[in-house]
Parts: C-alpha cells; sequence; structure tokens
C-alpha cells in the first residue's frame, strides 16, 4: 500500500492551466512512503485501552452497510468488523517484510525520497518483533517512520536509541500529555516515565509528529501550556490537537457512547479558538481535527473570501442537487457554493452527526425530506447502504437519486499537517470540480 504524499507544485491561473491543473496533479503518483501493516487490535495489542480511546466500549452491531457492500446485501467485512478493527492480529515479521518487498519490486521508486512507514491497528511500541523488523529494514538503507505510537511498549527509554540506530527518522507520537501521572491515569501506560524520556529523545534526535486527544478539565488548560512548553524545549516539529468525542453525534457510532460518564467534550467554536491559540503561542506546526489548520486554512480553504480567485477553475454548476453532510463541513460548504455562484442550484442540509463520513441510516431516518432535492448527494464514504439510503430518502413519495459524492472534499489536521497552502488547494479544486461533475450529471438539468 503507498500512502500519497504531495510534492509542492505552484498554481497558475492561467487559461492554458486550468485544465492541466487537474488532469497533472491528480496522475501524480507520489512514491514517498511504503505502508508496513503489522496489524494488532485496539486494547489488546496495546497494553489495554486508554480511558478516552474511540473503540473502547465498541459493541456488535447490525451492519451499516457502505459503499463496499455489494448492491443487493447488506453488510461486508468492511462494515460490519473492518471499522472495528477486531481481527487483525500482530503480523509475523517475516510476513511484513515479504509484504514490503512485494511493494518495493512493484513500485517504480528510483530517484524518489523513500520511507517505510510502520503501523497497525495496535500500539506499535508493543509489538514484540519491532527491534527485528526495524533492524531488518535498516539492512534495505532506507529511512522508517514509525506510524501511531503512544510509547506505551517502551519499558526502557533505550529502546528509542535503538531505533534510532535502526534507521527511524520520523515519528508520530500520541503524547497525550508529559505528566507522567496523567498519561498513567489516562493511558494506562504502566511505565510513563520511560514511555516521556523516549519521546524525548525521539525529538532530539528525529522528526517528532506528536498527538493529543484534548480531554477538558484533564489535558488542557495549564497543562497543555506544560505539554507544549516541553514539546518545544525538546525539539518537536509538530503537534495535532484531536477533540474528544463522547457521543454518537460526535461520531461514536459503534454503541460505545459515551466512553466517559458525565464528560462533556469541548464545543467546536472552543475547541477552533484552542487550536489558534496554540499555533500563536509557540513555533511548532500545530494542526487539529475536526478543526482547524491555522497554517493552510484547512479545512475547506476555498470558503475564504481570500480564495475567491480560484474557483475561477471550476466547472460550472448546471444541475439542481442536495449536498448532505456533516454538521462541521455545513457552514464551509454553503459558502463554497455561494462563492461559485451555485446557490440558487445546491443546498446543503446537515444530518446530526459532526463528520459527514461517519453519517448511518439512523441520521438518514431523522431528516427532514422536505429539505431534499431530488437527487441528493451523499458523502463517499457514509456507512449506509445505496439502497437502504435511496428508500429512506424516498419515504415521502418522492423517488429520490441518492449517488455518493467524492470520498473526501477537503484535509484535516491528520493530514494537512505535512502539507503546504497550495497542497491543500489543489486537493479540494481536484474535490470539488469531481463533485460538481456528479452534480451535472446525476442532478436535474435546471433550463
Amino acid at each position: 500500500m503507498v500512502e500519497f504524499c504531495p510534492n509542492t507544485l505552484h498554481i497558475s491561473l492561467s487559461d492554458e492551466q486550468k485544465n492541466s491543473l487537474y488532469i497533472n496533479y491528480k496522475d501524480i503518483v507520489d512514491n514517498m512512503q511504503i505502508i508496513a501493516d503489522i496489524g494488532g487490535i485496539p486494547g489488546k495489542n496495546c497494553r489495554g485501552f486508554c480511558k478516552y480511546c474511540y473503540f473502547r466500549k465498541v459493541k456488535t452491531l447490525e451492519p451499516f452497510g457502505c459503499r463496499q457492500c455489494s448492491p443487493g446485501k447488506l453488510g461486508c467485512e468492511y462494515c460490519t468488523e473492518g471499522i472495528r478493527e477486531i481481527k487483525s492480529e500482530f503480523i509475523p515479521p517475516f510476513l511484513v517484510l515479504g509484504n514490503l518487498q512485494n511493494s518495493l519490486m512493484m513500485g517504480n521508486f528510483q530517484g524518489n525520497d523513500l520511507k517505510i512507514n510502520i503501523s497497525g491497528g495496535g500500539d506499535l511500541s508493543c509489538y514484540p518483533y519491532l527491534l527485528d523488523l526495524t533492524s531488518a529494514i535498516s539492512q534495505w538503507g532506507i529511512p522508517i517512520h514509525l506510524g501511531y505510537t503512544s510509547g506505551k511498549g517502551i519499558d526502557d527509554p533505550q529502546m528509542a536509541k535503538q531505533l534510532l540506530s535502526h534507521g527511524v527518522e520520523e515519528v508520530t507520537y500520541t503524547i497525550f500529555s508529559t505528566n507522567p501521572l496523567l498519561r498513567k491515569t489516562w493511558m494506562k501506560d504502566p511505565t510513563p516515565e520511560a514511555s516521556v524520556e523516549a519521546f524525548k529523545i525521539f525529538c532530539e534526535n528525529s522528526e517528532v509528529h506528536a498527538a493529543a486527544v484534548i480531554v477538558p478539565g484533564v489535558n488542557d488548560g495549564e497543562e497543555l501550556l506544560k505539554t507544549c512548553n516541553h514539546l518545544e524545549e525538546w525539539g518537536a516539529n509538530a503537534l495535532i490537537l484531536m477533540r474528544f468525542a463522547n457521543f454518537r453525534n460526535q461520531g461514536l457510532i459503534l454503541g460505545n457512547e459515551p466512553i466517559v460518564d458525565g464528560l462533556t467534550p469541548h464545543s467546536l467554536e472552543e475547541f477552533e479558538n484552542l487550536v489558534w491559540k496554540i499555533n500563536q503561542d509557540y513555533q511548532f506546526r500545530v494542526t487539529g481535527t475536526p478543526l482547524c489548520d491555522p497554517e493552510t486554512d484547512a479545512p475547506f480553504a476555498l470558503s475564504l473570501d481570500k480564495k475567491k480567485e480560484y474557483v475561477d477553475i471550476l466547472s460550472e454548476v448546471k444541475s439542481e442537487a442536495t449536498l448532505l453532510t456533516g454538521k462541521v463541513a455545513k457552514p464551509f460548504l454553503e459558502k463554497i457554493i455561494e462563492n461559485i455562484g451555485a446557490s440558487d442550484l445546491v443546498n446543503v442540509v446537515a444530518a446530526d452527526q459532526d463528520i459527514g463520513c461517519l453519517i448511518t441510516h439512523q441520521e438518514l431516518e431523522c431528516l427532514d425530506l422536505a429539505d431534499l432535492k431530488e437527487t441528493v448527494i451523499i458523502p463517499g464514504r457514509a456507512f449506509v447502504h445505496d439502497q437502504r439510503a435511496t428508500e429512506i430518502l424516498s419515504q415521502d413519495g418522492i423517488d429520490r437519486m441518492v449517488v455518493r459524492g467524492p470520498d473526501k472534499l477537503t484535509v484535516d489536521g491528520e493530514m494537512s499537517g505535512s502539507l503546504t497552502r497550495e497542497d491543500v488547494l489543489k486537493k479540494e479544486l481536484i474535490a470539488f470540480e469531481d463533485l460538481i461533475e456528479a452534480i451535472n450529471f446525476f442532478g436535474v438539468r435546471k433550463k
């Protein structure tokens, strides 16, 4: 599997490049990082669930349905067991290495700055063969990126030095807090001092992208500032702040709400303000999810008035349709539709779910169908079966056409942290061109 990390290109608004921007950028094959999937199950292969973990309390439910389901059948492996990540045990190292060798042989990586990204469903620091795996990869002379790890599997900070000696050049580390007591209490970290010391060693000797789920009254406020002070002192490159989710409409669709009883997460406005404050006060790169990235204007950079000139690249909207989305995206999408002059043809309706990709049939059943046009475009990755979505959204007697739009219309903080403003703009322009094509093809043509 190849992870897509776009190169930096220059945007031109000349007539000659309005088409070439779309075609050339979409055809880029970037071989910068190959994923080495080591498998692993959340809660099992990570020394136990963190108290705030999304996968804690997950229940076995009826399948949601999704884009991967066959047309005549509700449910597939992905939307039943795949999204719960309950079956992928740690993979033996010889299989991981074999898969990597196949990827290297099949890909054309000559002349590219290649890295191998070790990642999995569990915590890779708990992978019992991690040092063996990195040692073997080091023989190939390819730098290593350690994907998300909490460091809970590091009992001795010397392990960090060993990994660095094996060619680890980049680390994505869930720090939560540099306060060992908070890590012990909230992350169930058995050796928090060792984990923090290892994090410091990585910061001082490699490119480190730190991450922290922000739990109100726990690791925000003064505790967050202390952590950020350490990040700056030790030389971390970036920090992504993740808004803690505790309710179904914040994304807990697996029957696992609330994760923490009696705790109310930050509002979207509070969280966005927090991201901006940390970005203003510190030198390392700061992003947030689901909001925001002060450096690149993601998500939905095209919604800003200062970016109006870029929407001239997009095709004209000629048909009527409704865009169904989540509550986070709705105001941004409405502004972009306004900027491209299509507000009279396209309306935006938000389901009771923050993130559009996590919309299920339950959210569809709560919509006011009077708000929907004859064509409804749902998020490409929404967890609904196509036939079921059509049936639910046609219950008022109007035979609606329900189609999936692009998988993503923008990028969130987890991805934008490695991108430039130009990268984000190009990704959005490509996605919205695809969306407009869908609207014009499936929508009701306005004479």
